[in-house]
């Protein structure tokens, strides 16, 4: 009987060339499928595969067909760098079990990050915005510069600025920006881990009532990350504004973001 990953393989195959990768002149680190008409054997707008997908663009060549090896499944020796990591991406996802979309979208952000790009898409919600207008006019060149301009801002700024100048002030304003505060939860990170949910808790309070709050340490145990619900709108714009972006010597600045 075939192996799993052995019946897998031509549908990996065949999805995977259903995408173009972008002109390998000045292409972007974090690149940006391109989707043909052939149907997937995943769904790319699924979150989760977007995540694995960020992962493995960072992976070198001979890493991702090492992993496919592996799995049972050969990488043709023609085949590109692009559509060997959508391989692996497929490979990854299905064998998760995941990978068509789910019953909805997903709200609870990854405990780490493959990349800046990544990350903002979670915690910067204007340039979200900006982004997924993006895809929706179908504009890969630029999702392309915008993704590398989060991962590699000076050398995209560089190579990229003559070209895109308005976009890529955009793409700065929607990143410094702050989105519109429309309820009192706030979730936060970068508070030393040795002040304690308490001493957080008294130092939140110190600005404005506080209904409800859960904390835990960060993976490493050295800051804080949690939510908090403030007893109004006012209270949580003035802890936002008093501390979010606050360099605490903990190496990234805190972080406040209303939810």
């Amino acid at each position: 009987m075939p192996s799993y990953t052995a019946l897998l393989l031509p549908l990996l195959a065949s999805s995977a060339t259903a995408f173009m990768a972008p002109n390998t002149m000045n292409r972007p680190l974090m690149a940006t499928p391109t989707r043909t008409s052939l149907p997937m054997a995943i769904d790319y707008n699924d979150p989760a595969v977007m995540a694995e997908f960020t992962a493995i663009q960072t992976m070198e060549y001979d890493d991702v067909v090492e992993e496919l090896a592996q799995c049972g499944v050969r990488a043709p020796a023609d085949m590109g760098d692009m559509d060997v990591k959508l391989m692996l991406v497929e490979l990854r996802t299905v064998m998760n079990g995941g990978g068509d979309g789910g019953s909805g979208p997903v709200d609870t952000p990854p405990s780490s990050y493959g990349s800046a790009f990544e990350e903002y898409l979670w915690t910067k919600p204007v340039f979200k915005e900006l982004y997924d207008g993006l895809k929706a006019d179908g504009d890969h060149n630029k999702m392309n510069v915008a993704a590398e301009y989060c991962n590699e801002p000076e050398e995209a700024k560089e190579r990229y600025y003559k070209a895109y100048t308005q976009f890529i002030d955009d793409i700065e304003a929607a990143l410094n920006a702050r989105a519109e505060i429309t309820t009192p939860k706030v979730s936060f990170s970068g508070f030393p881990a040795n002040m304690g949910e308490a001493g957080l808790k008294m130092t939140l309070e110190a600005v404005g009532e506080i209904e409800d709050m859960s904390c835990s340490e960060s993976d490493d145990g050295i800051t804080l990350v949690g939510e908090v619900t403030f007893g109004s709108i006012e209270i949580a714009k003035a802890v936002i504004e008093q501390y979010d972006g606050m360099d605490m010597g903990m190496g990234d600045a805190l972080k406040m973001i209303s939810i």
